[in-house]
């Protein structure tokens, strides 16, 4: 039971201390009150300690002097008392009984205790040693330390000398101890009746309660202190976070989308101009933002309504370039490589209207998938084939590496093998004469398909625009796919469409490779590539645009 409590409050504990870390990093008002509050801590302790010690040291030191002064007195009349007493009939043992109860009385009065102590060794005494042993009733001798009585009796004339000391006094006294003032001088009694040490002892009661109430004084003021400053801090810390605070929310507000969000501005003062000038920087933004929706939305719809209007021309060419093309064989050569030309130039001009049309409809937010259970493997290798005929022009081999098992994914055929053509049509156009690999591979989360090449690569910062759209790594190289420019940018919003990444890493001269990972099931998050988006043959460091994986944002890789 008590191990499960104990266990319970460290938890309590680490909750608390996170809850703690997380004000202090997130409220900048919490950050200026603490700080405010532990360094005015720090001079108000310092302050107390210091006032504390001055007026202790200076009780002390006034309580020193008023009893050396009062005990050098009490030992100079004492002194007369006993050289006056008459010679012939003098007895020692009366005459100190006498001056000890003359000087108790006056101590009692004056407030301050005796002993008698004596006599001292070697000084010829009337009485035996210890006779003249005597004090006020309850206190202890003990009281007075080792290093006084020895400095006293060694010392000639009438010094006197003191050292503070705990007062201690018996137990029938019912007294506490308390600390205390011991001053000491000699006392010689007439008629060599031997040398006396005469101690008195000066509690500083009266000194303790006055410090104690000065300590309790300046905790007091001091907590209050305290409390007026973080209330203080708080307060103006107060006007001066809110605002920001304000201004945060409203900035966040502006982020999602709220365009119309403004902060409430009062006054004239510095921060209402901040205010005003937040305000002004949100109209202006909204203003723009609007503009370039408006600008935005009039370009995709340019696009549509062109890709669209072209439809009905190019059909009507489409047919007479068919017919020329199909009567080719009864032209002179000049007229039937014409004929070819526009043939090949319609393919083309048909194929960029379809990808137009494709942009526009994921810009307008209308593409959906038609998903089913694919196989990617099989999917590859139908590209693979298709694409022949350009591989063996350009003198390339296309080669599909993939796991024995099946690696299926829950996806759009049709948007996939798009996909994939785009990347292997790039590969081969770049490639030259080495191979190109396909390497597909698959977890329990999801499918990857890379497709390398060995061809010019890409160079520093290529990476990071291949993906916009007619963008070409080299516009004086010579198109062999006869591909648009618009391939791997609509590849890119398939990947997306699907939830999936599609990534790039190359190097001058070493080639490169293009990674497209898709999840196993529509929908789900993904963690991790099955495969690597750096190959094992690389010898540098990835190119711009090769680093972690980014669901938002992936990687460029080449446009064909």
């Amino acid at each position: 039971m008590s191990g499960r409590w104990v266990t319970r409050s460290a938890g309590a504990a680490r909750h608390a201390l996170a809850r703690g870390v997380t004000v202090w990093r997130r409220s900048i008002q919490a950050r200026v009150v603490i700080s405010t509050l532990l360094l005015s801590a720090l001079v108000v302790a310092l302050v107390g300690w210091v006032l504390l010690r001055q007026v202790t040291n200076g009780l002390v030191e006034a309580k020193t002097r008023s009893s050396v002064a009062e005990s050098s007195r009490a030992t100079a009349e004492a002194q007369r008392r006993l050289s006056a007493a008459n010679g012939n009939d003098f007895d020692a043992g009366t005459q100190l009984t006498q001056l000890v109860s003359t000087l108790v009385s006056r101590g009692a009065v004056q407030g301050y205790e005796i002993v008698l102590r004596g006599p001292i060794a070697g000084s010829s005494p009337a009485l035996p040693a210890g006779a003249g042993t005597s004090s006020t009733p309850g206190v202890l001798q003990t009281s007075i330390p080792g290093r006084l009585r020895r400095a006293v009796e060694s010392s000639t004339g009438d010094d006197t000398s003191y050292t503070y000391t705990t007062i201690r006094y018996a137990a029938e006294a019912d007294r506490p101890a308390v600390p205390g003032v011991v001053t000491g001088s000699q006392v010689t009694l007439p008629a060599d009746g031997g040398t006396y040490t005469l101690y008195y002892l000066f509690p500083m009661s009266e000194q303790e309660r006055t410090v104690s109430l000065v300590r309790r004084a300046l905790v007091t003021g001091g907590v209050l202190l305290l409390l007026l400053v973080g209330g203080l801090t708080w307060l103006v810390t107060r006007q001066v976070v809110t605002p920001v605070r304000l201004a945060r929310r409203t900035a966040e507000r502006l982020a999602s989308g709220r365009l119309e969000e403004r902060m409430q501005v009062s006054g004239d003062d510095d921060i209402a101009r901040l205010g005003t000038s937040f305000n002004q920087m949100a109209a202006s933004l909204q203003q723009q933002i609007r503009q370039l929706e408006e600008l935005s939305r009039v370009q995709r719809r340019f696009v549509s309504d062109v890709s669209h209007e072209l439809r009905t021309p190019l059909t009507t060419v489409r047919m007479a370039g068919d017919v020329l093309h199909d009567a080719r064989a009864r032209f002179d050569p000049p007229t039937a490589r014409a004929a070819e030309l526009l043939q090949k130039e319609l393919d083309r001009f048909e194929l960029l209207l379809s990808d137009l049309l494709e942009i526009s409809r994921f810009d307008a937010g209308a593409a959906v998938l038609d998903l089913e259970d694919v196989d990617v493997v099989d999917l590859a290798r139908r590209v693979v084939e298709s694409s022949r005929p350009l591989a063996d022009h350009r003198g390339t081999r296309v080669v599909v590496r993939a796991e024995v098992k099946p690696c299926i994914a829950e996806v759009d055929p049709r948007r996939v093998e798009r996909i994939v053509r785009n990347l292997v049509q790039n590969a081969i156009d770049y490639a030259g004469s080495d191979d190109v690999e396909v390497l597909v591979a698959s977890n329990e989360t999801a499918t990857a398909l890379a497709v390398r090449d060995h061809g010019v690569g890409l160079g520093p910062g290529e990476a990071a625009m291949v993906f916009n759209r007619f963008w070409r790594a080299d516009p004086a190289r010579a198109r062999t796919s006869g591909g648009t420019g618009l391939g791997l940018s609509i590849s890119l919003e398939d990947a997306h469409l699907h939830g999936g990444w599609l990534q790039a890493w190359g190097e001058p001269g070493r080639g490169a490779q293009f990674r497209l990972t898709l999840p196993r099931y529509a929908g789900d998050p993904l963690g991790a590539s099955p495969l690597p988006l750096v190959p094992a043959d690389a010898t540098g460091p990835a190119a711009p645009g090769a680093g972690a994986p980014a669901p938002v944002t992936p990687s460029r890789a080449r446009t064909p």
